[in-house]
C-alpha cells in the first residue's frame, strides 16, 4: 500500500480528498503546513506529495524544489485554486510531477496520483537495486577491517573517482578482480561495461582476436566480423588480469591503445576509436621485469600511473574470520542449509595456516567444510588433514609424501561416503587422477 502525504491548510478540502484517496486503498497523512510536513516526510517512507501551492508558512512551487532536493525518490502533485501557466511551468522545471487546478481535478487526480506512485515505487525499486549491485561489486564486497586493507581500500576509493589507469600488484588469491570491479562499480562508468580478461589464459593469436577483434576473412576460420573486448568495454572498464603473461608484440598494440584511444582488428585497415579505462593487474614485479627486457618499460609506466598493493591474506590475520564467516553464508544458502557457526577451534586453525593461496584458497577450504559439517557448526574435523594437525604433525612418524597423500585421500573417500566423483571435486583433482591414486595405494 502506498504511502501519500497531503499537504494543505483547508481542513475540509482536506478531509475530502483524503477520504477520496483512501478508498482508493492509499495510506494518506495528513499536514497544513509545510514545517509539519517536514516532520513526516522525515518520520515516514512517502511515496507521493500532494501540496497545495498556497501554504501558510510556504509557497508550493518553492516548497517542490525544497521536497525534491532532500527527497529525490518521491513525486509531488501541486493544487493550486488560482493556476498560472508561468506557476505551472515552473513547478515541472522544480522537479513536480504534474500540476492541477482545484475544480478540474475530480476525475483527474485518482489516476494522476496512480501514475505517480508506480513512477516513486519504482524508483526506489530501481534505488535498492543499485545498492544491492554496489554492495555486491562495489567497496562494500571487500571484507576486512585491517589496517593493511583499510589503506588498499582508501587508494582505490580515491582512484575510483577518477579516469587515471590502475595497477593491482598482489599474489594470486588476494582479490585483484574484486577491487578491480569496486572501482568500476563506484566511478562515473559505471552505467557501462565492466569487461575483464585474463591474459594468461589464451595463446597470443586469440589473446589479439579476443582484444582488438577481427574482420571476417583475417584469418582461416574467421568467417564473420567480432567484436573485440576494447570495443565491448567502450564507455566502461577493461580489467586486464595477469597482463605480465601478454607477449611483447601484443603489449606494443596496447600501448598504442592507451596513447591514441585508437587500435586496429586483425584483418582491418581503418582504425577503430573507443573511450576505455584500464585496470591491470599482475602477480609479477613488472618493473624488474621490464629491465630484463621480459616487459615494455614504457607500457609499465602507461599502467602504473597509480600503483595499489593488495596484502597476502597471512599478513591480515583479523580479517580471516569475517571473510571464512562471508563464505560460510553463501555456500549455506547455495546449499539449502542452515547458516553454519564458526567453532572457537575452526578459527584458530584458520588463523594458524600460511595461506599461500589467499582468499582464493580460504573460500575453498571453506566450501569443502560446509558439505562436511554434520551439523550447524564448522569444527576442525572439516578442515584438511594438514590444517588440522598442521604439517610437521601430519608427516610426523611417516616415511614419505605419498604416505601423507593416501591417508588423506583415504579421509576425504570417508567424508564422501566413497563418492569418488565428489572426492575429486573436493581434491582439486581429476577423476581420472582419483582413480589411479585409489588404484596405486589400494584402498
Amino acid at each position: 500500500m502506498a504511502n501519500l502525504l497531503l499537504i494543505d491548510d483547508e481542513i475540509k478540502l482536506r478531509g475530502l480528498l483524503k477520504r477520496i484517496l483512501e478508498l482508493e486503498g492509499y495510506h494518506v497523512n495528513e499536514a497544513s503546513d509545510a514545517r509539519s510536513a517536514f516532520h513526516i516526510l522525515e518520520k515516514q517512507d512517502i511515496q507521493v506529495v500532494i501540496c497545495d501551492v498556497k501554504l501558510p508558512d510556504a509557497h508550493g512551487v518553492a516548497l517542490t524544489q525544497q521536497i525534491k532536493t532532500q527527497f529525490p525518490l518521491l513525486e509531488i502533485i501541486l493544487l493550486t485554486a488560482y493556476g498560472t501557466i508561468a506557476d505551472g511551468v515552473q513547478a515541472v522545471k522544480n522537479g513536480a510531477f504534474d500540476y492541477l487546478t482545484k475544480g478540474d481535478d475530480n476525475d483527474r487526480i485518482v489516476p494522476l496520483v496512480a501514475r505517480a506512485v508506480e513512477k516513486a515505487e519504482l524508483q526506489q525499486k530501481v534505488k535498492r537495486l543499485e545498492e544491492k549491485v554496489s554492495q555486491k561489486f562495489g567497496f562494500g564486497s571487500v571484507i576486512g577491517s585491517s589496517q593493511v586493507i583499510k589503506e588498499a581500500l582508501h587508494l582505490a576509493q580515491k582512484v575510483a573517482l577518477t579516469d587515471t589507469t590502475v595497477l593491482l600488484l598482489g599474489e594470486t588469491g588476494t582479490g585483484k578482480e574484486v577491487f578491480a570491479q569496486a572501482i568500476h562499480q563506484e566511478s562515473p562508468r559505471r552505467e557501462k561495461s565492466f569487461v575483464a580478461l585474463n591474459c594468461s589464459a589464451f595463446s597470443r593469436e586469440i589473446l589479439e582476436s579476443e582484444l582488438f577483434g577481427h574482420r571476417a576473412g583475417a584469418f582461416t576460420g574467421a568467417l564473420k566480423d567480432k567484436k573485440g573486448l576494447l570495443e565491448e568495454a567502450h564507455g566502461g572498464t577493461l580489467f586486464l588480469d595477469e597482463i605480465g603473461e601478454m607477449t611483447l608484440e601484443l603489449q606494443a598494440k596496447l600501448l598504442r591503445v592507451l596513447e591514441t584511444n585508437s587500435f586496429y582488428k586483425v584483418g582491418d585497415t581503418k582504425p577503430t576509436q573507443v573511450n576505455v579505462r584500464f585496470v591491470a593487474a599482475t602477480n609479477r614485479n613488472l618493473k624488474a621485469e621490464a629491465e630484463k627486457g621480459l616487459f615494455r618499460l614504457d607500457l609499465y609506466y602507461r599502467l602504473s600511473v597509480f600503483e595499489i598493493n593488495l596484502p597476502p591474506l597471512r599478513q591480515r590475520p583479523d580479517d580471516i574470520p569475517a571473510i571464512a564467516q562471508h563464505f560460510a553464508q553463501i555456500y549455506a544458502a547455495k546449499m539449502n542449509r542452515t547458516m553454519p557457526k564458526l567453532s572457537t577451534g575452526f578459527v584458530d586453525k584458520l588463523r594458524q595456516n600460511q595461506w599461500k593461496g589467499n582468499i582464493r584458497e580460504l573460500k575453498n577450504i571453506i566450501e569443502r567444510a560446509v558439505i562436511l559439517a554434520n551439523n550447524n557448526e564448522l569444527t576442525p574435523q572439516e578442515l584438511p588433514f594438514e590444517l588440522q594437525f598442521g604439517f610437521e604433525n601430519a608427516i610426523q612418524g611417516v616415511a614419505t609424501l605419498a604416505e601423507v597423500e593416501k591417508r588423506h585421500i583415504q579421509w576425504m573417500l570417508a567424508h564422501t561416503q566413497h563418492n569418488k566423483t565428489e572426492t575429486a571435486r573436493l581434491l582439486g583433482i581429476g577423476l581420472t587422477t582419483l582413480y589411479r591414486k585409489i588404484e596405486e595405494y589400494g584402498l
